[in-house]
């Protein structure tokens, strides 16, 4: 693959988008960069706090201008995991498909509540929901955003996430 290339991992919070773009990364030998470390990291302080202090429509503005300007060297290739909601706002999406190749990590509602249910303090939208509660906002916010994430280059199975399964398709798509 010629240099400077970029492949967006997204999905819902809690689909592994951070550990699948680090295996791949890895795979292909390209860095990897997660974009909600580049907003803390700007911010200098965590998303939560940044949900917190400063409201969801900054968060998604800082997120937006991450993604197009992230600081990160144009001659290297970069997986690039993004978070849960990144494809949904502004004109993220049909960025990153310019940009790039984007791969969708597809979860089921119960697949993605086993996941959070351990992590709610971590997430800023998840705070206060549990049980039934946390499945149906799961159900409700999955729904708004498969639209957006059905968009992507390449969709696999989150939960038996396969590098080579990857590899195989982005090779597909270079022939």
């Amino acid at each position: 693959m010629p240099a400077g290339r970029r492949i967006y991992i997204i999905g819902f919070m809690g689909s592994g988008k951070t550990t699948a773009g680090k295996k791949l990364a890895a795979a292909l030998k390209w860095e990897f960069a997660d974009l909600d470390i580049l907003i803390e990291n700007r911010e200098n302080l965590f998303i939560r706090d940044i949900f917190t202090r400063n409201g969801e429509e900054y968060f998604r503005q800082v997120e937006s201008d991450l993604l197009k300007n992230p600081g990160l060297s144009e001659e290297m290739n970069f997986v690039i995991s993004v978070g849960g909601g990144t494809p949904c706002f502004f004109d993220n999406m049909d960025f990153m498909l310019s940009e790039g190749i984007v791969v969708y990590l597809r979860m089921t509602p119960g697949q993605l509540k086993e996941r959070l249910d351990r992590e709610r303090d971590m997430r800023p939208l998840l705070n206060n929901l549990q049980g039934n509660d946390l499945l149906k906002f799961i159900k409700e916010r999955l729904a708004d955003r498969e639209s957006f994430y059905n968009r992507a280059t390449i969709s696999v199975d989150g939960f038996s996430f396969s590098t080579e399964e990857v590899i195989a398709k982005l090779n597909d798509l270079m022939l």
